[in-house]
């Protein structure tokens, strides 16, 4: 079962990984922190675009998710991103009205909305200092210009190895942070998977509160990329009926597995998970 698993999602980690280092080495904490870190609502606006432009699965997101948390941006808007980016991006969203025809807009759209209340809510709880804010967010002067900084950097700039090595070294650092969670979270879901028998998916997760209630619980310790967790959420809609629960296993897996909640609990901060 470990072993299934990490062939289903070597590949997005990896990607994840590796873009992180890529914003490790060429984006500078002053950009992040320029769009993604202001108390403003558009700061949320902001972050739920990114992750609907994102295209890795959603333990690839997480890498990014820390990786911008690095570099400046706001907890609000990681956990917005966090939510938006796994069942809003481009690619699953093609999957997902695959598998669930036109009635998959209604996840994709409520997915955003979720993302959007819940960075907002993020917000007023920074605010009040309910929860802990990113240490890593720089003060800038008021007529920084991210156009005017690009140009100044690149003027000249030639690639060379040592900007493999600088990607590289960002990568590793990311991996340092990340990798621990995500194989945790794995052996957790390999445990699961092995021992849970599947007839309690279809005796348990029935259209009703006793179902949303199961269904809830069974997506905190299933440890699935998102890629993998649609065609899960189609099975248990077309065993069962519950579209609302098929909803539910999406968006709380990404939310509650083991794997987000220690690298939150880690690197952003005890209150925000």
């Amino acid at each position: 079962s470990l072993f299934a698993y990490f062939k289903l999602i070597w590949w997005a980690i990896l990607l994840g990984l590796v873009l992180g280092g890529v914003i490790d080495y060429y984006v500078p904490r002053e950009h992040i922190s320029f769009i993604l870190a202001k108390p403003e609502k558009r700061t949320i606006f902001y972050s739920v675009v990114l992750g609907f432009f994102m295209s890795a699965c959603s333990h690839g997101i997480l890498a990014l998710a820390i990786e911008l948390h690095k570099k400046g941006a706001s907890n609000p808007a990681v956990v917005s991103f966090l939510l938006a980016s796994p069942w809003a991006n481009l690619t699953i969203t093609i999957m997902l009205i695959g598998f669930f025809g036109l009635k998959a807009l209604y996840i994709i759209i409520s997915a955003i909305v979720i993302a959007v209340i819940t960075g907002l809510i993020f917000q007023l709880l920074e605010k009040f200092n309910l929860i802990e804010k990113n240490t890593n967010i720089m003060e800038l002067r008021e007529d920084f210009s991210i156009a005017e900084d690009i140009k100044k950097r690149w003027r000249g700039h030639k690639f060379s190895i040592a900007d493999i090595k600088g990607v590289y070294n960002g990568t590793v650092a990311l991996s340092n942070m990340v990798l621990w969670w995500v194989l945790i979270g794995m052996g957790l879901a390999s445990l699961a998977g092995a021992y849970i028998p599947t007839t309690l998916f279809q005796n348990y997760m029935g259209p009703t509160v006793l179902g949303l209630f199961v269904t809830l619980g069974l997506a905190t310790v299933i440890e699935v990329c998102s890629e993998g967790s649609a065609p899960l959420a189609f099975e248990i809609f077309r065993k069962t009926g519950a579209f609302g629960n098929s909803f539910v296993f999406l968006m709380a897996g990404v939310a509650t597995d083991y794997t987000e909640i220690g690298l939150l609990w880690h690197n952003v901060g005890k209150r925000v998970r």
